[in-house]
């Protein structure tokens, strides 16, 4: 397994800060229209948001997630933490889909196999988190390999999951099946 380091990810965003400039001014569409064409990886985000906010669970599983995947979530809640494999990240977006998880990519950029994206993500059943949310991931053999969510208000991401998604009461946790 690759770890995904903060200095990392933090080459990544800076390899991409003119990309993320050209963005802010012009918009990503056409900051790569700019340049006559997007990265591959680029393309490949763009089609996971796509079928994503479609809720097509077939094409993540079958066209977008490597079988070794590992989804980040960091934070101090009941859905933090790493993800492996394919049926954990669908389980935890099946989750995500209780709350009405809504996420619309507002830039995106690669460089090698990293693709850094920002975009606006909330919750509609409740409503009450709307954050805007980092997110690295790493590109193998044209698949998602790995993904770190970094929420803008970890307190806020925090604090509304541990509303949507609270344990259950101890009899229930500790009961051994």
């Amino acid at each position: 397994m690759t770890d995904i380091s903060r200095a990392t990810v933090l080459r990544a965003v800076g390899a991409s800060a003119a990309g993320l400039a050209a963005a802010t001014v012009a918009g990503p569409a056409a900051a790569a229209a700019s340049t006559g064409r997007e990265h591959p990886n680029v393309r490949l985000i763009r089609r996971y948001y796509a079928a994503y906010a479609a809720g097509d669970l077939t094409a993540l599983r079958e066209k977008f997630f490597a079988p070794g995947i590992e989804w980040t979530i960091p934070g101090h809640h009941p859905l933090a933490g790493t993800k492996k494999g394919v049926d954990e990240v669908l389980a935890f977006f099946a989750e995500l889909a209780r709350a009405g998880f809504k996420a619309d990519p507002i830039f995106l950029a690669a460089d090698g196999d990293w693709v850094v994206d920002l975009h606006r993500g909330w919750s509609t059943t409740p409503a009450g988190l709307d954050l805007t949310w980092a997110l690295a991931f790493r590109i193998e053999k044209g698949r998602i390999a790995a993904a770190v969510n970094y929420p803008g208000d970890q307190h806020a991401a925090d604090a509304f999951f541990w509303k949507t998604y609270p344990l259950a009461p101890l009899p229930d946790r500790l009961a051994r099946g």
